[in-house]
């Protein structure tokens, strides 16, 4: 009689991983546009990168030129995320972003994994109240603070003015602040810590306004019930935008008396000079 007995079963032969084609190569995991000028994206965590939140990486493609085409990037997940997230313009004739804004989940990126920058806790000397004061994808480092456990151990409450042009742009940010307070791990902590000032200078909207006008007005603390002026007793600063209104701001806080800071000279306020370009 033939025989019958069943063949033992074999176990599938797992895929084979993909090979990695880029140098310091990591592999998108999410996408989201925004708008037509904006999006985000996730993506692998190297295993030996350790950084803090408010830092950046320097991060790209390769160029036509088959040379790394790399530029810097706030990370605007916190340091105790599995994955990284980043936020950036698209610029359509950018060296980087043009061809940026078209990666897709699964596509590699390259990233270098050195993180650097002053916009970080260590360069800013205790305070009672922190201002996280953005124009545009500035708000990138403080996505990755404002969802750190540690922002809200060191100050009793948290500031965050974030401004552009149209109320669109501002939806990363609004979506992101949203949903700390349902956040497992720093939902309670947020809960009366943290205000939030979202302003625009050309569509109307309920708040409006640059922030340097804001704040030096006074509107901002009648807005949100705070005292003012800053002082620099009491307040600590970190500052993300445009080279002008980096400018402008440093000015304001050093004619309230704050002095600038950095992680080997810790002060009242930081500015963050790598801001993402094209």
């Amino acid at each position: 009689m033939p025989d019958t007995t069943p063949a033992p079963a074999t176990a599938a032969a797992a895929p084979a991983p993909r090979a990695k084609t880029l140098p310091d190569a990591q592999t998108v995991t999410q996408v989201q546009h925004w708008t037509e000028s904006l999006f985000s994206f996730r993506c692998t965590r190297p295993q030996s990168l350790r950084f803090r939140s408010g830092e950046f990486v320097m991060l790209g493609l390769m160029g036509d030129n088959g040379k790394p085409l790399l530029r810097a990037y706030s990370i605007a997940s916190p340091s105790w995320d599995d994955e990284l997230e980043f936020y950036s313009i698209k610029v359509q004739d950018g060296p980087l972003t043009s061809k940026l804004q078209h990666i897709g989940v699964g596509d590699e990126i390259i990233l270098r994994p050195k993180p650097v920058g002053t916009l970080v806790h260590d360069a800013l000397l205790p305070g009672k109240r922190l201002w996280l004061l953005a124009t545009g994808t500035g708000f990138a480092p403080f996505a990755s603070l404002t969802r750190d456990p540690e922002t809200y151990e060191k100050y009793e409450s948290v500031v965050v003015m974030h401004t552009c042009r149209d109320a669109a742009d501002l939806e990363y940010g609004r979506q992101l602040i949203a949903a700390l307070r349902e956040d497992p791990l720093i939902g309670e902590m947020v809960e009366g810590k943290l205000q939030y000032y979202p302003t625009t200078t050309r569509e109307e909207t309920p708040f409006m306004g640059r922030i340097t006008d804001n704040l030096a007005s006074g509107k901002v603390f009648e807005d949100l019930d705070l005292a003012g002026p800053l002082t620099p007793e009491a307040d600590r600063v970190m500052v993300c935008g445009s080279l002008g209104f980096n400018l402008d701001i440093k000015t304001l806080m050093e004619g309230w008396g704050l002095r600038e800071g950095a992680n080997s000279d810790p002060a009242e306020f930081v500015v963050e000079k790598a801001f993402v370009g094209e």
